[in-house]
């Protein structure tokens, strides 16, 4: 196939035709010269009419998550692109989270020409083979022919898994001259319904009757069945649980909430989940087994096989959609015939919240604590919010405010690296949310260590003016690697940053910030940025020492806190060990 001559309908033409068939609105990334033909044919489209858009971040892992959290928000394809060699590299780190997150991404990969490829030439890499791991479908294309059904393979992939498809593209072969493209009866069918087997609802029946405490731990699985989870609550008087990803589908208007299990939680969950008879995981992956009772027997209900069992021991393990099962169960279970477990479970909740929780996050004592707590921060923060705002919250301390004070109320999203556990998601999150939402309040709740390395989207930011609220955890340090080393018996070593004032930063790239460092002004510093049209910055300095308190301490976690805290005292740390017990002294569960 030799290269077009003339500028007419190319392979770049295309895929740009084909991705909008599919969806998708536009296209993030950086220009590179392999990239040249397919940001032209964005180009030439927009022009022409046709709803793309070519969006340039400062950094392709930026892009990658901005496709994230736009699939994530919308539904629909998400696309992001790298220039050959470095450029899609850099795409990586995005694209896993993504492909984790099981949203639907398309990542266009350029490659270096293809006569060069295997000679070693300058940036060459093999992107059909580097994002193997990280995705659902990774090929290359070749000649113009082969191109129209790679694409629409590509797009059908991260429909249907859903995750992340590559398309791997020689910047000459993106030139060709284009072929037809092939026919699509429907790039996204409707999803099926996933009922589980008769045997299957009948045992599972059959161990709800039998047990006298049953407790259900909710994840995202239990999205769309909200309301059908908590009438099989009430009958069968179960306290339900919840991961970091199943909080917003399934802790509004629910009288049996009990809070999060793992070292986010607080609350009864984790007890909840021990001193049951029969605890019943609905749509959950969740990965760290510790928390999760041994000797208690368990069923699990997944529409995807390969998660049951992997986490812990079943004993009945149930294919369906949580939806589906739990409709098809309601009316073979009976009534619980005693509804003392789940009341004590949500008395002791209660409690929880009011009081170690609730430590620093309200009354006239937060409002004068300094430095300011992040707790209070966060609490702050979830009053003066939209109703349907979207939060996306950065790996580390972030996750744990927005976990323990964000409230969801079936219209909020909450947006994180939450199985992939990245750095530095927050704002490029919040960049693909806000393009993709107009209207829409977007929050990014942001960690200084997070900011700091993808400093360059704040260009971005202002760039498109998108409304984009940044509200900065500013402590000065790597917090959630500071409680790790401290729960190893180490002391904090090399997670300290030196003080920045990214107020100042913020205002020099041209968006409005603001810093506070009294909790008096916290409140209207938030509300002015919220009310603000276009991006804006609040730089909350925090308390460095505030830690996340896991619900249970464990005997080792003890022994390493206590020898952390020794070599602290001996290391001349005397003052930090003082302000640490200061900070954190409410924090400590009690019995």
């Amino acid at each position: 196939m030799a290269k077009s001559k003339t500028r007419g309908t190319t392979v770049a033409d295309l895929l740009v035709a084909q991705i909008v068939e599919a969806g998708a609105k536009r296209i993030y990334g950086i220009v590179g010269d392999s990239l040249n033909p397919v940001v032209d044919a964005v180009r030439r489209a927009a022009k022409e009419g046709v709803d793309i858009e070519w969006v340039h971040v400062r950094h392709e892992e930026a892009a990658a998550f901005a496709a994230a959290a736009e699939a994530e928000v919308t539904g629909n394809l998400a696309v992001c692109a790298g220039s050959c060699g470095p450029g899609n590299l850099h795409l990586i780190n995005g694209l896993y989270d993504a492909n984790r997150s099981k949203v639907p991404v398309l990542a266009i990969a350029s490659h270096i020409p293809s006569k060069q490829i295997g000679t070693s030439f300058f940036q060459e890499t093999h992107p059909d083979r580097l994002f193997n791991e990280c995705s659902v479908y990774s090929e290359m294309i070749s000649s113009a022919e082969q191109a129209p059904r790679v694409i629409n393979s590509a797009i059908h992939h991260a429909y249907g898994a859903p995750g992340v498809a590559v398309l791997t593209i020689p910047g000459d072969v993106a030139d060709f001259d284009a072929p037809a493209a092939v026919s699509d009866v429907s790039t996204r069918p409707p999803k099926p319904r996933v009922i589980p087997a008769d045997e299957s609802l009948r045992e599972l029946a059959e161990a709800i009757d039998e047990a006298k405490k049953v407790t259900i731990f909710a994840g995202v699985g239990v999205r769309g069945a909200h309301d059908d989870v908590i009438a099989l609550a009430d009958k069968i008087a179960a306290p339900i649980g919840h991961s970091l990803r199943g909080k917003e589908w399934i802790q509004y208007d629910n009288p049996f909430d009990v809070g999060m299990s793992g070292l986010l939680g607080y609350g009864s969950c984790y007890d909840a989940t021990q001193e049951a008879d029969l605890l019943i995981l609905l749509g959950t992956d969740f990965p760290y087994d510790q928390f999760l009772p041994e000797s208690v027997r368990t069923v699990q209900v997944d529409i995807d096989p390969k998660n049951l069992g992997r986490r812990t021991r079943l004993d009945l393990a149930v294919v369906g959609d949580v939806g589906e099962t739990v409709r098809a169960l309601l009316p073979m279970v009976k009534p619980a015939r005693s509804r003392r477990f789940l009341d004590s479970m949500v008395k002791k909740h209660e409690k929880a919240m009011n009081g170690v929780v609730g430590a620093y996050s309200g009354g006239k004592k937060a409002e004068s604590m300094t430095p300011i707590h992040p707790e209070y921060v966060a609490d702050v923060l979830d009053q003066e919010a939209a109703e349907d705002a979207v939060f996306t919250v950065d790996t580390g301390m972030c996750n744990v405010w927005a976990a323990r004070y964000i409230s969801p109320n079936g219209k909020r999203r909450v947006i994180g690296s939450f199985l992939h556990g990245s750095m530095a998601n927050a704002m490029p999150h919040a960049i693909g949310v806000a393009a993709s939402q107009p209207g829409r309040q977007v929050v990014a709740m942001s960690g200084d260590g997070g900011l700091a390395m993808l400093l360059g989207e704040l260009v971005t930011i202002k760039h498109y003016d998108l409304p984009v609220k940044i509200v900065l955890f500013d402590n000065a340090t790597l917090g959630m690697v500071r409680l790790e080393m401290l729960v190893d018996g180490l002391p904090a070593f090399g997670t300290d940053s030196p003080v920045v004032d990214y107020a100042a930063v913020a205002r020099a790239v041209g968006i409005p910030a603001v810093r506070v460092e009294d909790p008096k002004d916290l409140r209207k510093a938030l509300r002015g940025a919220l009310d603000r049209p276009g991006p804006a910055l609040i730089d909350v300095v925090t308390d460095p020492h505030a830690l996340s308190i896991p619900p249970t301490i464990t005997a080792g976690q003890v022994r390493g806190f206590a020898a952390a805290m020794s070599k602290e005292v001996l290391g001349g740390g005397l003052g930090e060990v003082v302000s640490m017990a200061r900070s954190n002294l409410r924090n400590v569960p009690r019995p």
